[in-house]
């Protein structure tokens, strides 16, 4: 098969990550497959622009300017009208759109795009069910029309709330749209089934996948002797790609770990992963380690491997990669109970889930197992076996495959 992926970044993100694993796994099964993304690319086989020249990124830039200052959400950019003449577009049989309010591929085109190619749509957040917003917390107005939008701020954000008439803007695109959803959680398939804009459009569930001969168990040792971490300390790790953003619940990290000050059976360490993660290094009252973005998949292997528990308190979420590579490194996670991260996180089979925004209950599962090694050994096992029963790139691949071909011979 041929297989378009229109992605905001390549290998980056939540989505953008998965996107190029579901790329790249497609091309080791045999399969022709591309990308395009939001920026440029440089010596990355089959993946590219999807605005191509320099003139047609420069109109984008004016019309995404534009639409912005007006706050109508990403409702024009010409490069996507060109790429109905792209001739990767022209050569797929299908076509997989990851998140699209990164400001690259207008849903303005997804009527007329879906009616020459069948296109799946891999629901990597709420957005395309909101008026603008990618989660909605407590807020249900997405069900009914939006307007009157509590979250404005939130990214991608509205200088003006125009959320119900983009919320009925959607409501006539997808009107007209062919496409099949894939949700990678049970979580967000509920949402798309309740959605009076997408609930008519079939939905699959595929969970994440993962190459578990990268993310996989490593000597804990040896792994801390890689980073240069210390071996007599018990290590606890906060990874994001933005480590101090609202939904991802920073705060409540520092809230529980420093309740946790000379409670636990011996002291213990944070780790921080990500953009600012210097910053903790004065916000919380235990030791941290800090250490910028990581790309490389080897590498975050050997951090997972490395820690004694990952904690995940984010406030909105579907079906974390974080999650998922630390159960398949063998590592325990704690997090908060919400949106899917309850399908891979489990209380005393994969890690501890905590109540939603329950500093203690969080500062009470982070401990319970810093303080239990034998219970830590015995999780490790189980984390592994789950991640290679559910979580495995090539069950996902498979996945994939199938529902490739339903549509593609449905159409």
């Amino acid at each position: 098969m041929n297989i378009l992926h229109l992605s905001t970044e390549y290998n980056l993100g939540g989505s953008g990550r998965a996107a190029y694993r579901i790329h790249s796994s497609l091309i080791k099964q045999g399969h022709a497959s591309r990308m395009l993304v939001s920026g440029p690319v440089q010596g990355v086989p089959d993946v590219g622009p999807i605005w191509g020249t320099l003139s047609w990124r420069t109109m984008d830039w004016i019309a995404r300017r534009t639409t912005d200052a007006l706050s109508l959400q990403y409702l024009f950019l010409p490069s996507s009208w060109r790429l109905l003449r792209h001739p990767w577009f022209l050569a797929a049989d299908v076509v997989q759109l990851y998140n699209t309010h990164g400001g690259y591929f207008s849903h303005s085109a997804l009527g007329v795009a879906s009616r020459q190619k069948p296109f799946v749509w891999r629901l990597s957040d709420m957005w395309p069910l909101t008026g603008h917003c990618c989660y909605s917390y407590e807020c249900d107005r997405w069900m009914t029309g939006c307007g009157s939008c509590p979250l404005l701020a939130d990214d991608p954000a509205l200088k003006t709330d125009r959320t119900a008439l983009l919320w009925r803007t959607k409501q006539r695109i997808y009107a007209r749209a062919n496409v099949t959803l894939v949700a990678p959680s049970q979580w967000i398939a509920g949402l798309a089934k309740q959605s009076a804009l997408v609930r008519h459009w079939p939905v699959t569930v595929i969970p994440n996948g993962l190459d578990l001969t990268v993310f996989r168990p490593i000597n804990r040792a040896a792994a801390r002797e890689v980073l240069g971490l210390p071996q007599d300390e018990d290590l606890v790790l906060f990874s994001s790609v933005e480590t101090q953003a609202y939904r991802k619940g920073g705060t409540f990290v520092t809230e529980a770990v420093n309740a946790l000050k000379g409670k636990t059976r011996k002291p213990f360490r944070l780790l921080v992963v990500g953009n600012r993660a210097c910053e903790w290094e004065t916000a919380v009252n235990v030791p941290v380690t800090a250490i910028d973005t990581v790309k490389d998949d080897h590498l975050l292997a050997t951090l997972y491997s490395a820690a004694d528990l990952f904690v995940h308190p984010a406030l909105a979420d579907n079906l974390p990669n974080g999650v998922l590579e630390s159960l398949a490194c063998g590592t325990p996670v704690v997090a908060f109970n919400v949106g899917g991260v309850g399908e891979a996180v489990r209380t005393m089979e994969t890690g501890y889930l905590a109540r939603y925004k329950d500093t203690g209950d969080l500062s009470q599962g982070i401990q319970r197992l810093l303080d239990d090694p034998d219970l830590r050994r015995g999780l490790r096992i189980r984390c592994r076996k789950v991640a290679e029963a559910e979580y495995d790139m090539a069950l996902q691949t498979q996945r994939f495959e199938e529902l490739y071909e339903t549509v593609i011979h449905g159409r």
